[in-house]
């Protein structure tokens, strides 16, 4: 444990019971992190993950099941971090949510719910951790923005808004922490194949009657140059560099792994 880059840290990854954030905290637990876990799920399921993860890695797995569109529920988890752990060390804000409508037909809930998990929720678990942050002069705010947060795509207004925004916040904090040892940057991931990115793979092959890999194929091939998805297990990897000294001029950068998607 003595040569894990973030051993004795504790990381706070939240929607991270899949996906990429599941991915990002797996990379964190493997350099020593302990680890809260927040996100929706089977109750069963995510106390197994929590077993399997502080087994595979020797480190304390915790979970808060906040909904991050309740401010009075995120200031809970982070005070259930701090009673559990002494704090958050690493914050990394992942949960998001996605709907696809123009906007004229975007319903207004999906709006209000979309900005409240994907931007505001960052705002309010980056206000809870920074003062201890500042007070140890360590810490690490990593903001899961996306491709969207660069450029646009039709129908997703509510989306490219709350990422274009996130992208608005990490550098304004960065700017706030500059002369401190804390950090605040985004990684801009461009298609990773979560239950998000399925989704409209499967929308997408049941419109246009062909197979699923067909449809994953297409999908890449409309934005994403590679031909291939970004893993969860490259985000993780990127999240651990951000995290250590060799990172430490790193400020307020939004760094994109997206197979070429921004550099068309």
């Amino acid at each position: 444990m003595a040569n894990k880059t973030l051993s004795g840290k504790t990381a706070l990854v939240t929607g991270s019971t899949s996906g990429i954030g599941l991915g990002i905290a797996r990379a964190l637990a493997a350099e020593g992190a302990n680890v809260v876990l927040n996100g929706f799920g089977d109750a069963k399921e995510i106390e197994q993950l929590q077993a399997e993860l502080g087994q595979e890695f020797g480190v304390q797995v915790a979970y808060h099941n906040a909904d991050m569109t309740k401010p009075d529920q995120i200031e809970a988890m982070i005070q259930f971090a701090g009673d559990r752990f002494g704090g958050v060390d690493v914050l990394v804000n992942n949960a998001g949510i996605q709907y696809v409508a123009n906007v004229e037909h975007f319903p207004v809930e999906k709006w209000d719910a979309i900005i409240a998990i994907n931007l505001t929720s960052a705002f309010h678990t980056s206000r809870l951790v920074l003062p201890r942050m500042r007070e140890q002069n360590w810490g690490r705010i990593i903001n899961l923005a996306s491709t969207h947060g660069l450029v646009a795509s039709a129908g997703k207004s509510a989306y490219v808004a709350a990422k274009h925004g996130l992208l608005g916040l990490t550098k304004a904090n960065a700017l706030e922490t500059a002369t401190t040892g804390v950090t605040v940057n985004a990684i801009c991931p461009g298609f990773v194949l979560t239950p998000l990115v399925q989704k409209q793979v499967d929308d997408r092959a049941a419109k246009e009657g062909i197979p699923n890999e067909q449809a994953k194929k297409a999908l890449l091939a409309d934005k994403q140059p590679s031909g291939e998805f970004v893993t969860p297990e490259e985000l993780g990897a990127l999240a651990v560099f951000l995290c250590s000294d060799a990172a430490k001029q790193v400020r307020g950068v939004a760094w994109n792994m997206d197979g070429g998607w921004v550099a068309q």
